[in-house]
């Protein structure tokens, strides 16, 4: 997953659901990436790149790589990073472009297939946690960000963007309003150790399916580590 004008039909194209977990599992994920040559657009994600334009390269982790385009935007400008998703074939994907890339960016980038719903990063390894678009169920999601906020090390910087509330009604979305937040529903499970640099329900121009414009936002919280 990597840019703005794909996430707007995240939800709304793909196989039919039954059971709302099923969204998290390798094989959804596959079966959604064999659904077609490049699932998103091969841009980088717009809130990525501003919110760590004045970073100084470190180390990244990068939640829900997908085909990785954000990844390797951060290792053209210096960064070490590590890109993890469910998927095997948006790996593969990723793996691909970071080759075409070139080794000087390749060899920056690593790969791996990771469930954040069993796994969690080391603590304290990383300069820059981003996490973009996942959106768990309400009794996941704090645990699973608490976890991946740890990962963070002290002056490090902790990067969410997702779907913001307010765009449920604007644009096709499951009927499922626990699956949205706030960025002040993340600041309130961070505790005095940090930080809060970016919080934001930030607009954007959208196009709906149907063909007309609309205003979507996106939740944005950067927070950083104090050292």
């Amino acid at each position: 997953m990597s840019d703005h004008n794909d996430h707007g039909a995240h939800f709304a194209h793909g196989p039919e659901i039954t059971e709302p977990m099923e969204r998290w599992t390798s094989e959804f994920w596959d079966e959604r990436y064999r659904s077609r040559p490049a699932l998103w657009s091969g841009n980088a994600n717009a809130v990525v790149m501003t919110e760590t334009a004045d970073l100084p390269p470190g180390r990244a982790l990068d939640i829900g790589c997908g085909e990785g385009r954000d990844a390797l935007w951060l290792a053209a400008r210096g960064w070490r990073v590590d890109g993890v998703d469910v998927s095997r074939v948006a790996l593969g994907r990723a793996a691909g472009h970071a080759q075409d890339a070139g080794p000087e960016i390749a060899d920056r980038l690593a790969w791996a297939r990771r469930d954040v719903l069993e796994w969690t990063p080391p603590a304290a390894s990383y300069d820059l946690v981003s996490v973009s678009f996942l959106h768990l169920p309400s009794r996941n999601r704090s645990p699973v960000y608490c976890a991946l906020a740890e990962a963070v090390a002290p002056g490090g910087s902790f990067l969410v963007v997702a779907h913001h509330p307010s765009d449920v009604g604007v644009v096709p979305r499951p009927p499922e309003p626990d699956l949205f937040f706030t960025p002040e529903d993340l600041a309130a499970d961070l505790d005095e150790r940090w930080e809060v640099v970016t919080r934001d329900a930030r607009p954007r121009p959208e196009i709906h399916p149907d063909g007309y414009d609309v205003t979507l936002h996106d939740t944005v919280l950067r927070a950083m580590r104090r050292a």
